[in-house]
């Protein structure tokens, strides 16, 4: 598998791996930025463990993990994957988002979720994309809504926390036969 370079007039989507990791160091100590994933980036040996995890399941074909890099602010700004990919059904999860608070809010996300649903739908040829999400982030649930997903159901207490909560987990869909008009309505122009 043929790792894609996703990259606009505004962001870079490279292949996250242990070669270019480091860059995201700093921004993974900022507190609470994972806060609503199971995930632990906040020590250097806890982001270099989930680079390997992302790495492992790309060399799996089973992950797509990125690098992102903010051609505006020209820095790193943190990182996304495609993930739990069936190329059976043609089916993909877009998550495991996590951006530097100093890029919320500047249009990042959306840039960089057009050239992934771009790339699923256009260049995979993939059926259908979803979103993974805590219940409680309103914030992320709100991004994908404002791209186009439907909310399709709530897995109730289905993923175990750092803190050992038990968290309800959305789940946001959009089909192919979705995406042209989801690409002509919220991403012509943008």
């Amino acid at each position: 598998m043929t790792a894609p370079h996703l990259e606009n007039t505004y962001v870079k989507l490279s292949l996250l791996d242990l070669s270019n990791y480091k860059h995201l160091q700093d921004i993974a100590k900022e507190k609470d930025l994972i806060f609503y994933s199971p995930s632990d980036i906040s020590t250097p040996e806890a982001l270099k463990e989930y680079v390997q995890t992302a790495v492992d399941g790309y060399y799996n074909k089973t992950t797509i993990p990125f690098i992102i890099y903010d051609k505006t602010k020209q820095a790193y700004a943190g990182s996304t994957r495609f993930g739990f990919i069936n190329w059976k059904n043609k089916l993909l999860h877009i998550g495991w988002t996590w951006i530097g608070k100093e890029f919320h809010g500047s249009g990042l996300n959306k840039q960089m979720k057009f050239l992934m649903l771009q790339y699923a739908f256009e260049v995979l040829k993939f059926d259908k994309v979803e979103f993974r999400i805590d219940e409680r982030n309103s914030r992320s649930r709100k991004a994908v809504e404002k791209i186009g997903a439907t909310l399709e159901g709530v897995l109730r207490k289905d993923t175990l926390m750092q803190d050992g909560f038990k968290r309800s987990t959305c789940c946001y869909g959009i089909l192919k036969e979705e995406w042209a008009e989801i690409k002509r309505t919220v991403f012509e122009g943008f």
